[in-house]
């Protein structure tokens, strides 16, 4: 699972939850694989982003890798900048752990890249 991926996802469906936001994540295994840049994709991204939620799930997961605090001034013109943001959301993946849920606890589970958002009959 990217942190993209992590940056947009929500418990917010289930029972009793009214923001579900941002999810909490403990990991096992991390991979991190060369992706090709594509800084038009990335400065297109980075306003649609919650940056401190991506800046602290990057940090809970030990990939920080010199990313400010906040997004810089001028960021589609800073070439050093974008590939820092591309490395975080493109080449980080999360391949087994879980996503909690920040006000249930509850905990989704990610195998094999992929997270397990499903709920179960009674959390509806």
């Amino acid at each position: 699972m990217k942190l993209l991926t992590h940056n947009m996802l929500t418990s917010k469906c289930m029972k009793g939850v009214t923001v579900g936001y941002p999810l909490g994540i403990n990991v096992s295994d991390v991979r991190v694989s060369e992706v090709d840049f594509n800084p038009e994709f990335v400065a297109k991204i980075i306003p649609k982003l919650d940056w401190p939620v991506l800046y602290n799930a990057a940090e809970s997961i030990g990939q920080l890798e010199d990313l400010p605090k906040e997004v810089i001034d001028n960021f589609e013109n800073d070439r050093e900048f974008l590939k820092k943001v591309h490395h975080v959301l493109l080449e980080v993946d999360i391949i087994n752990g879980e996503l909690i849920c920040p006000e249930t606890g509850r905990k989704f589970p990610i195998n094999n890249g992929i997270p397990n958002m499903l709920l179960n009959e009674d959390e509806i």
